[in-house]
């Protein structure tokens, strides 16, 4: 059965908007370098899930990796096709899977306790607050930056709030819009912070590959590249 009439119109705009996107990226290095990073956590990601492992633990991690390749991939086909609030509610979720392996990668004991933690448990050691607070304290970090990069996303995407309607905008002072729309600056401020993710996602997940595993070298060698081309854009040292 073909698309009702107006689907089919409203993905005709969408297919639209992704070739204005890809314009805009093709013309700024710094969408592109964005864009790289987001492919090689991806890969990462697809290669952990092939390593043949016995191991319950590691087939978690596994697990988490896919659902971060899955939420990438569709948060930025959102991005793309002008959903960008859309785009950001996927990263909430890529956010809270990040801390989470993060978690596990300081203490893999706590791999076996999530797989078979009752609702209490998971509520009290492993909800997305327990688990930002926990990070806080091994890395001795006292500003609550976790906390505050949680609540933004949850605003501005996952809650009908008033300040969500900001991602409906296309322009700052402007009236919000019904459907996709394409403009850079939101654009480039959702791909930067999912590249900001993937450098993050791409970190923990290496950190799961066996050492001795030849297979995973050259795609570690790559994404380890990608990271200092990224970094050395974004947060160049101070002169």
């Amino acid at each position: 059965m073909p698309l009702p009439e107006n689907l089919q119109s409203l993905h005709s705009q969408e297919e639209q908007l992704r070739a204005k996107a890809l314009e805009l990226v093709a013309e700024d290095k710094k969408l592109r370098l964005h864009l790289a990073v987001i492919e090689q956590a991806m890969n990462l990601g697809d290669l952990l899930r092939q390593y043949p492992a016995d191991d319950e633990d590691l087939k978690v991690i596994q697990i988490l990796g896919m659902r971060m390749f899955n939420a990438f991939g569709a948060s930025l086909k959102l991005a793309l096709s002008g959903y960008v609030q859309n785009s950001a509610l996927l990263m909430r979720d890529i956010l809270e899977t990040v801390f989470l392996v993060d978690l596990f990668r300081g203490d893999s004991d706590l791999i076996k306790k999530w797989r078979f933690a009752d609702s209490k448990t998971l509520r009290s050691d492993f909800s997305p607050a327990a688990v930002r607070k926990a990070l806080d304290d091994r890395y001795g970090h006292t500003t609550r930056r976790r906390e505050e990069t949680y609540k933004l996303f949850s605003e501005l995407a996952a809650h009908p709030t008033m300040k969500s309607s900001w991602m409906m905008r296309p322009q700052k002072d402007g009236d919000a819009v019904i459907g996709p729309f394409i403009e850079k600056t939101s654009l480039e401020a959702v791909l930067s912070e999912m590249g900001r993710l993937a450098v993050q996602a791409g970190q923990n997940l290496v950190a799961f590959f066996p050492s001795d595993w030849q297979q995973a070298l050259g795609p570690r060698l790559g994404f380890a590249e990608t990271v200092r081309e990224w970094l050395s854009a974004f947060y160049p040292p101070a002169p």
